[in-house]
């Protein structure tokens, strides 16, 4: 298995990029966002890779940061969700976006990707929301949602996403327990108070009025 490769840029095009690495051009598939990034005039390009066989082909896919591979083999898990759905959805969205979306609910983010319906979205959005607070390097950007609109999004440590996730599997809407963890942040910043997963869920849970 291929897990990296380090090498100079000889090739770029069509989401495809050839990176030769001691005289073997290797051809690797990337996301749009991670092409952007990539450029002739680096002396050296290294990539985390990701091989797919399937019966008739092997194909490598590249990624420029762990982030981004694990988003990928994440949304390879869904039903329907290919490797090229993954890479489309990626090329739309960074993983702090994609964690954004799962969080908050919102298939239309998701939607932005070429060949991503409203269906396969609300797939992703339901089958990932369980899934994607054990992945620490996407645990760790998960990014909830600006519900006034007039700041940045709020990001979550490890203990808020644990108790996002358990508000969710109690049947807790993703806009609703983000609203009280929210509002628990700042309590905990104003009074001191638990800010371990059991204390922010009974915090939340009494937000709700629970």
């Amino acid at each position: 298995m291929i897990a990296q490769l380090s090498g100079t840029l000889v090739e770029r095009a069509n989401n495809t990029v050839v990176l030769d690495v001691g005289g073997v051009g290797y051809a690797v598939t990337v996301s749009g966002k991670t092409q952007t990034h990539l450029s002739f005039a680096d002396p050296a390009v290294m990539l985390l890779t990701e091989m797919v066989i399937r019966e008739d082909s092997m194909t490598l896919f590249g990624f420029l940061e762990p982030a981004e591979r694990d988003a990928f083999r994440l949304l390879t898990t869904v039903q329907g969700v290919g490797a090229k759905a993954a890479l489309a959805i990626l090329s739309v969205l960074s993983p702090a976006e994609l964690s954004s979306a799962i969080v908050a609910g919102d298939k239309a983010m998701v939607t932005r990707a070429d060949g991503v319906g409203p269906k396969l979205a609300q797939r992703v959005v339901n089958e990932l929301s369980e899934k994607i607070g054990k992945l620490p390097t996407l645990a760790s950007g998960i990014v909830g949602v600006d519900l006034a609109g007039t700041g940045p999004a709020e990001v979550y440590n490890e203990a808020e996403a644990d108790a996002m996730s358990a508000l969710l599997n109690l049947g807790y809407g993703r806009t609703e327990a983000h609203t009280a963890l929210l509002q628990v942040r700042q309590r905990v910043a104003d009074t001191g108070a638990g800010d371990d997963v059991s204390s922010l869920i009974a915090s939340a849970l009494q937000e709700m009025g629970s």
